[in-house]
């Protein structure tokens, strides 16, 4: 089969490589579309020592599997977990110490023709549902658990939560349309890079520059989302809250420095981090996004994998303005 494969050193080969083996209890998923994840990058950059060369990356996915000798369309949960341990039977299968996920070490990931997978991954689809949006649903999912943390940390009702959001990528714009999704009114996106401002506006969202937050006269703010996870972002949490208010960290730009740990002391703000998804939460997605309650989803583009060094390289220089490149084979 044909795979993309991170080579290290910045470069990605596209090549003939082993068509996988499956273990008990999996299925080969034949690939329709894979999107490129910040985390990918970061591999790219040779930044995440949990993805070591050579390996195929790729999680965000949607493809076709076999169920009882007939092929069904699927959306991929990446997430491989025990089902057993404390973690997965209090349903934090998220959090589960044996957790494994597609393209980190063991575990190749979806940008080649097939992978293989769990069978209870895999979510069926309805006949004839956008392939190209339901390989959405995985960035979706963790602005969705993130929501989700946001309303059981505040205490409130979702509808009376005040939410800020950093950042309008995949992840960023996705929670902001998960916040809307769950019922929240008041949802402010920021975001310095202009595409992406208007990727969220075309969405209906309230997306403006950091810089412009002084100029509005904002309520008390319950609850930051931060997707991005760098200093500057960590710091407009940490300043914007209000006293008791919540911190959500899904980012992972950096792990250092921004947060304002003096305030959070003294306004007993709240710091949660937010990794990946629970099943549940996935799974409420893909309803979501069956019921069409995320509006258009329009916001990718779809490129050969053959030409994934390209779009690596476009994405690391800032030069896409569409919050997710979708790759699919011919």
């Amino acid at each position: 089969m044909k795979a993309l494969v991170y080579e290290g050193d910045g470069t990605l080969e596209y090549k003939e490589v082993d068509t996988p083996a499956t273990a008990d209890g999996e299925v080969l998923v034949r690939v329709v579309s894979a999107g490129i994840c910040g985390s990918d990058l970061h591999a790219f950059h040779g930044k995440d020592e949990r993805r070591p060369p050579p390996l195929i990356l790729g999680h965000e996915v949607s493809g076709y599997a076999e169920f009882d000798g007939e092929e069904k369309a699927v959306v991929v949960n990446p997430l491989v977990t025990c089902g057993v341990c404390p973690a997965c039977l209090r349903g934090e299968d998220n959090l589960c110490p044996d957790r494994q996920i597609i393209s980190m070490a063991p575990r190749p990931g979806s940008f080649a023709e097939f992978f293989a997978m769990p069978k209870k991954n895999l979510i069926e689809l309805p006949q004839g549902f956008d392939m190209r949006k339901a390989a959405l649903c995985e960035p979706i999912a963790c602005g969705w658990h993130a929501v989700r943390l946001a309303e059981r940390s505040t205490g409130m009702l979702l509808s009376d939560i005040n939410l800020i959001v950093c950042g309008a990528g995949a992840v960023g714009l996705g929670t902001a349309l998960s916040a809307r999704a769950l019922g929240l009114k008041n949802i402010w996106v920021v975001e310095t890079q202009p595409g992406r401002r208007a990727n969220a506006q075309r969405q209906g969202l309230t997306a403006i520059d950091p810089s412009e937050l002084d100029q509005l006269d904002l309520p008390a703010i319950d609850a930051v989302i931060d997707a991005v996870g760098i200093a500057p972002t960590r710091t407009l949490a940490s300043e914007r809250l209000r006293p008791g208010g919540t911190v959500v960290h899904i980012g992972l730009g950096s792990a250092h420095e921004g947060l304002d740990i003096r305030r959070t002391t003294l306004q007993e703000l709240k710091f949660i981090g937010s990794y990946t998804y629970t099943m549940q939460h996935f799974k409420e997605v893909v309803s979501a996004m069956i019921e069409d309650r995320f509006g258009a989803l329009d916001w990718y583009q779809v490129e050969p994998v053959s030409d994934g060094q390209q779009w690596f390289e476009r994405l690391s220089n800032n030069e896409v303005s569409a919050a997710k490149v979708l790759l699919e084979f011919s």
